[in-house]
């Protein structure tokens, strides 16, 4: 406990240090926290929730700004032409760092990006509006079987975690559905309580924001979300099926290995905060607590999981 201790005052002291070598005063004693997407997203959210943390913690300011462009490969491929002592840090989100590298060229490689920190993920889930005749997962299938393709459900994104979600579970199911791609969360929800589609693959984090607006069918983890205690998992209903959009952040590759440590540290100390995690859950988050001692390991299985997901269902060569 006091070595970690000392640690964590050592790396506050060292993010100061820091702060004061950065050209121009107007920036010294902040953070740059960049989003590769526009405002309002999850990556979004979830960074706002971190802000008055890191203020608490290391008495520093952390501003949010964002580089929307590519779905985030904009920003990524931006990312290591920035300084990396430490002053700027950018989100970072799976499957999309392996999935659109590997699609073409965007700028960077998985491999480019010095991720340092995976702190939570919003499990997918398949949502339909609370009129919805689909009361069960059973019911959807059953409607999916009996009218190949006509089930049309909405999601963000193409080659994304809602992409992919539908690609494995309809291969599992042995059902065709009409996946139809939307430019983010929000116009996905938009599309379904519109009824322009039947249901759609959202996240745990719209059960959350739209309420008693939306039933969720089940939900893509080990065990049942907190905040939802009466909607099953896909594996209760025996589809395996975990996962969903993955958010951490990563710094420039240039960052030194105590710069990298120091952010994985306190990004681990915000994430081990408890009303944090509260926040978070009750946000409809799922966390994660995946630092940089296991980030390789970690973002191994991810790659193969996902190429392997990607070739399965032709997105990818």
């Amino acid at each position: 406990m006091l070595r970690r201790t000392i640690l964590k005052t050592a790396a506050a002291i060292a993010l100061a240090a820091n702060m004061g070598n950065v050209v121009g005063a107007e920036l010294a004693g902040s953070v740059n926290y960049i989003i590769p997407f526009g405002p309002g997203g999850e990556s979004d959210i979830s960074a706002r929730f971190q802000q008055p943390f890191f203020k608490e913690k290391f008495k520093q300011d952390l501003v949010i700004s964002y580089q929307p462009g590519g779905g985030g490969a904009v920003g990524w491929a931006s990312l290591n032409g920035l300084s990396g002592n430490g002053q700027t840090i950018m989100g970072v989100n799976l499957p999309h760092i392996v999935i659109k590298p590997a699609q073409k060229d965007v700028g960077f490689t998985t491999a480019d990006l010095n991720t340092f920190y995976m702190f939570h993920y919003t499990p997918d889930a398949i949502v339909v509006t609370a009129d919805s005749p689909y009361q069960t997962l059973d019911d959807l299938i059953a409607d999916a079987k009996a009218n190949p393709g006509e089930v049309t459900m909405s999601g963000s994104g193409k080659a994304s975690a809602n992409h992919l979600a539908q690609i494995k579970f309809d291969k599992l199911a042995g059902i065709l559905t009409t996946y139809v791609p939307f430019k983010g969360t929000g116009a996905a929800v938009t599309a379904l309580l519109g009824k322009q589609t039947k249901a759609e693959w959202g996240y745990t984090t719209v059960g959350a924001k739209q309420g008693d607006a939306v039933r969720m069918l089940a939900v893509a983890m080990d065990e049942r979300h907190p905040l939802f205690p009466d909607v099953p998992t896909f594996k209760e209903l025996g589809y395996d099926m975990t996962g969903g959009a993955y958010r951490g952040i990563a710094l420039p590759n240039t960052a030194d290995a105590a710069t990298t440590r120091m952010w994985s540290d306190m990004i681990g100390e915000i994430n081990s905060d408890e009303a944090f995690r509260q926040q978070m859950l009750d946000g409809g988050f799922a966390m994660l607590d995946v630092g940089i001692d296991d980030m390789a390991d970690f973002m191994a299985a991810r790659v193969e999981e996902y190429l392997d997901d990607a070739r399965k269902a032709g997105l990818i060569k």
